[in-house]
């Protein structure tokens, strides 16, 4: 009996300590969880970007979970995603920012979306020490004066160009082209470049113009561009609705020419609003996942964008996929989750991304390697879908994996 009693009561010792293993064990799961923060728009007309930006960090985050975690200092963490409406403009920006670092005590932001909400991340994060991804384009939020701020996606000094060169190859006899951007740091950005390549390539910039995010009016303007008769129409940063709106216009004013939309994310929005319109319109920043040729990643990722979004998924929301499965990349290589010594880390990794290896450089440009090395992808708005006409691999990535080879 008494025996009986004794092996009672180590037995429910014994369960008291697995329970207590248990509760700690939870415990340390959650304090081990690495935030993630994203200031994107969830509003207006960015916030199909911003949606797809939040599902693919959200989709990063579990396929890093799911195989195994983060790796640092003899402990696995995991990450999660927190995100918050920055309304695609510089005022929410800085709620969502002071937001995400005070209260939500984030140390890596996984994407900032729109450069005016980026320049008021920025202002927070390179004084708190924060380690900062932004789709933002522009290279006024780069440079050894920002070394905790890293580019997502290829901006208008890595695309532009080549878009713009391509164009003028297959349209050799275009002279003139009227340029017309959103009223903001975003539109500011590419209009510069794009003016200036224009020129360069031999096509005179017969006109440049704005409009404010939020308007959904443009014959006024459209009609404008369509008395001057420019060969080319480029619409820079704008994105796909406001895109078709404007087409839609200039079709109904009598206008025919080249359409260019450098910040072009994706053909759905286009012809959404601008229906028969958006025909020939060429894109600087979209990719077409639903092709043949796409990878089982891509075909993954497109979908599950598709379902969040009704739309296809674009280079800007794939930046937010890339920047978690780097950051894990230069968490392990520098077996720390201190954001200066992670951002250290980053230009000497190699990371798999939704394009294949990937790599951040951009040396020569910025002066620091910052920028994500993915290819540019030329598209065109055929029928109902679009079609990849040309693909540009870095070649700066292509140097370093040849090198690592030998």
């Amino acid at each position: 009996m008494e025996t009986n009693m004794k092996l009672r009561t180590r037995i429910a010792g014994l369960a008291m300590l697995a329970c207590s293993a248990s509760l700690l064990s939870s415990q340390a799961i959650a304090q081990e969880t690495i935030k993630l923060g994203l200031s994107i728009p969830l509003s207006g007309s960015g916030a199909n970007w911003g949606i797809g930006s939040q599902w693919l960090c959200d989709e990063a985050a579990k396929d890093v979970n799911a195989s195994g975690g983060v790796k640092v200092g003899g402990k696995t963490y995991n990450f999660e995603c927190i995100a918050y409406d920055n309304k695609y403009n510089a005022a929410e920006g800085t709620k969502v920012a002071q937001t995400l670092l005070r209260k939500d005590g984030v140390k890596f932001i996984a994407g900032s979306l729109g450069t005016a909400p980026a320049r008021a991340m920025q202002s927070l994060t390179e004084r708190a020490g924060v380690l900062m991804f932004t789709t933002a384009w522009g290279p006024s939020i780069k440079g050894p004066k920002y070394p905790l701020t890293f580019t997502q996606m290829n901006t208008p000094l890595e695309l532009v160009e080549p878009l713009i060169r391509y164009i003028k190859q297959t349209h050799p006899d275009i002279k003139t082209v009227a340029l017309l951007n959103p009223n903001d740091a975003s539109g500011q950005d590419v209009e510069v470049i794009a003016r200036r390549v224009w020129e360069d390539v031999g096509v005179k910039v017969i006109a440049t113009d704005w409009y404010e995010r939020g308007t959904t009016e443009f014959q006024p303007i459209a009609a404008k561009i369509a008395q001057m008769n420019p060969d080319v129409v480029d619409l820079g940063g704008a994105p796909p609705p406001d895109a078709g709106r404007v087409f839609k216009e200039l079709k109904a004013a009598g206008w025919e020419g080249v359409q260019v939309v450098e910040a072009g994310t994706g053909a759905d929005g286009l012809i959404a609003t601008g229906g028969d319109a958006a025909e020939g319109t060429y894109l600087g920043a979209a990719v077409n996942f639903d092709d043949p040729s796409a990878t089982e990643l891509q075909r993954r990722l497109n979908e599950g964008v598709k379902k969040a979004t009704g739309e296809s998924v674009n280079a800007i929301q794939i930046g937010f996929y890339d920047a978690v499965m780097a950051l894990r990349a230069a968490m392990e290589k520098a077996q720390s989750l201190d954001p200066k010594v992670v951002a250290k880390a980053l230009p000497e990794v190699t990371f798999e991304a939704t394009y294949g290896t990937s790599a951040f450089g951009g040396k020569e440009t910025y002066d620091i390697p910052q920028q994500i090395l993915v290819p540019v992808i030329v598209t065109q708005v055929t029928g109902t879908t679009l079609k990849q006409v040309d693909r540009l691999d870095s070649q700066e990535l292509k140097d370093r994996l040849q090198k690592a080879k030998q």
